[in-house]
């Protein structure tokens, strides 16, 4: 019944499958990482911020963090507008080093949907 299988083959396979699932485990808590400390930061930033729309920044290679109104979570939900950046560039316009504009304008930023939405949330990172 088993005669066709051949072990150190199916050894190297499974070997290959835990590399791959650990790899990917790690990545994952990377991932969970930055986006966490990302999500600390935008909770504060909005908190009695005024902000009344929905908007979601995709920060590029680990993930997405929605805010709607005063309050933020990670999530891809779908959004009055999206503002994409690198992770370089989401960390700066957080600790204000970057102004949202200036991002928009040198093309480090990418925003789509409602613009209006978008200005209000530039004013929230002032």
């Amino acid at each position: 019944m088993f005669s066709n299988i051949d072990l150190r083959t199916t050894r190297a396979d499974v070997n290959v499958n835990v590399n791959t699932t650990a790899t990917l485990q790690i990545e994952s808590i990377k991932m969970s990482e930055v986006l966490n400390t990302a999500l600390a930061a935008m909770i504060e930033k909005v908190a009695d911020s005024g902000f009344g729309g929905s908007a979601k920044f995709e920060i590029e290679g680990e993930g997405a963090i929605v805010i709607e109104g005063e309050t933020a979570r990670i999530s891809d939900d779908e959004t009055d507008v999206t503002l994409k950046a690198d992770v370089e560039t989401f960390q700066s316009m957080l600790e204000g080093n970057l102004d949202p504009t200036a991002a928009f304008m040198t093309g480090r930023l990418v925003i789509d949907g409602d613009m209006g939405a978008a200005m209000q949330l530039a004013g929230v990172f002032s």
